[in-house]
């Protein structure tokens, strides 16, 4: 294996193994900490956990700290996977004491299995049939006491009976670009790279508030310094880089700036549906509403009321174009 594919899977084992070495989401992080001391101090089982929040900002490793953490095993597993009752309940009867399942896109488990989860983790027991017809019963199986931690984007999606059931509901937010410098610097030692100080900031400020976008950039940016025959990564670089791939100082790529013009020239600034602005561009209402929409409100660019999606003065002042005054005032 070459050196350049060694460093290329070291990108992949940046994730933290503890809390205290995890970056950003302070509020989240105390309220793990004091949850698991807990736990560790009674002997007992922590509480079964929601991560809510944008797809790339730690919900899988959060997941992960918890279990090393507490010096358990965790399942993990997704709930698009989970169609049948029975694909859960072999998980779910072999977790041992204290283990942690983790489900991401818990929002996609079939109704099915989310409901065989309403007694697995209340009662840590589940009612399974066995046989079929007249001569089919039901079996109650004891579990295991286990912590489920359940990782969403659109929690909104979950039964009200279903989200009840987790004692923590933590939000994850978007990071501060001094945060996401320090996570990019820390990535650059991983891949034998140095990068400045003022460079891993620009980088940063562009990365959407996300790392998981801030460790994809940096990548590209190597490319770019290794072509040039370059040992170190300096604000120049991260410049031609981000001309190379079209994103602007706030971070936008042409998706994100074709959606707020299409706003601006198409519907006059809004407001507008999803569906039709969906339509409009060809792109999946989902792919708008779950990818790019929540950056784009992040940043104040983009808004959400009642009669639609609506563009803010502060897009129009990013893409150069005039406010008119007949357009929906928010």
């Amino acid at each position: 294996m070459s050196p350049k594919a060694k460093d290329d899977n070291h990108i992949f084992n940046l994730r933290p193994k503890k809390l205290k070495n995890f970056i950003g989401q302070e509020n989240i992080k105390s309220k793990l900490k004091i949850a698991i001391e807990a736990s560790k101090m009674r002997g007992d089982h922590l509480d079964h956990i929601l991560l809510v929040g944008p797809p790339g900002l730690g919900k899988t490793t959060l997941a992960q700290i918890v279990a090393n953490e507490l010096g358990v095993n965790i399942y993990a597993t997704s709930g698009p996977v989970l169609e049948r009752q029975g694909d859960l309940a072999a998980i779910l009867t072999n977790l041992s004491r204290g283990d942690v399942l983790f489900i991401d896109e818990i929002h996609r488990m079939a109704k099915s299995a989310e409901e065989l989860l309403y007694t697995a983790v209340e009662d840590f027991k589940i009612d399974i049939m066995i046989g079929k017809g007249p001569a089919a019963k039901s079996v109650r199986i004891s579990l295991n006491p286990f912590t489920l931690i359940g990782a969403t984007t659109r929690s909104g999606l979950l039964t009200s009976p279903f989200r009840s059931r987790f004692g923590m509901i933590l939000e994850l937010s978007f990071y501060k670009p001094e945060e996401l410098a320090e996570i990019i610097k820390k990535a650059a030692d991983v891949m034998n790279m140095k990068i400045e100080k003022e460079a891993a900031l620009m980088l940063g400020e562009r990365s959407r508030g996300t790392p998981r976008i801030a460790l994809r950039l940096l990548k590209r940016v190597r490319d770019v310094a290794t072509v040039e025959g370059k040992d170190i990564i300096d604000m120049k670089t991260v410049e031609k880089a981000m001309r190379i791939l079209d994103i602007d100082k706030l971070g936008l790529d042409e998706v994100d700036r074709r959606i707020l013009r299409t706003i601006i020239e198409v519907y006059n600034g809004g407001p507008v549906g999803l569906n039709s602005l969906a339509a409009t561009l060809g792109l999946e209402p989902d792919t708008i509403s779950e990818v790019y929409e929540p950056y784009l409100i992040q940043a104040g660019l983009l808004a959400r009321t009642t009669r639609g999606r609506v563009v803010t003065d502060a897009a129009y002042d990013h893409l150069g174009y005039k406010r008119k005054e007949t357009l929906f005032d928010i």
